[in-house]
C-alpha cells in the first residue's frame, strides 16, 4: 500500500510542475516574451493546455467569473498540496 501512495505522490509532483510551467508560460505569453506563432512554443503551450484542461475545467465551473483573472491554477495547486498533506500523514512519509 505504501508503494501505491508513493506513486500517487510522484504523480502529484509531476502535475505540480506542469501547473507551474503552465502559469509561467502564460505570463511569458501575456507579456509577449514568448510568441505562440513559433511552432515549438505553440506545441508546448497546446500540450500543456490539453493535459491540464481536465483539471482546470471542473474548477472553473465552480469558481465565479473573475473578469479575466483565472484562479483555477491556484486552486489546483492548493488541492494538490492538501492531497499531499493527507497522504503524507497517512503513511508517515514526507513527499
Amino acid at each position: 500500500m505504501q508503494s501505491l501512495l508513493m506513486i500517487l505522490g510522484l504523480v502529484l509532483n509531476v502535475v505540480w510542475f506542469f501547473i507551474i510551467a503552465h502559469v509561467i508560460m502564460s505570463w511569458l505569453i501575456s507579456f509577449q516574451v514568448l510568441n505562440v506563432r513559433q511552432q515549438f512554443v505553440a506545441q508546448i503551450w497546446y500540450g500543456l493546455n490539453r493535459v491540464l484542461e481536465p483539471i482546470y475545467g471542473p474548477i472553473r465551473r465552480i469558481l465565479p467569473p473573475m473578469g479575466g483573472l483565472d484562479l483555477a491554477p491556484l486552486v489546483a495547486l492548493l488541492a494538490i498540496m492538501a492531497i499531499r498533506i493527507v497522504v503524507a500523514n497517512n503513511i508517515g512519509y514526507v513527499m
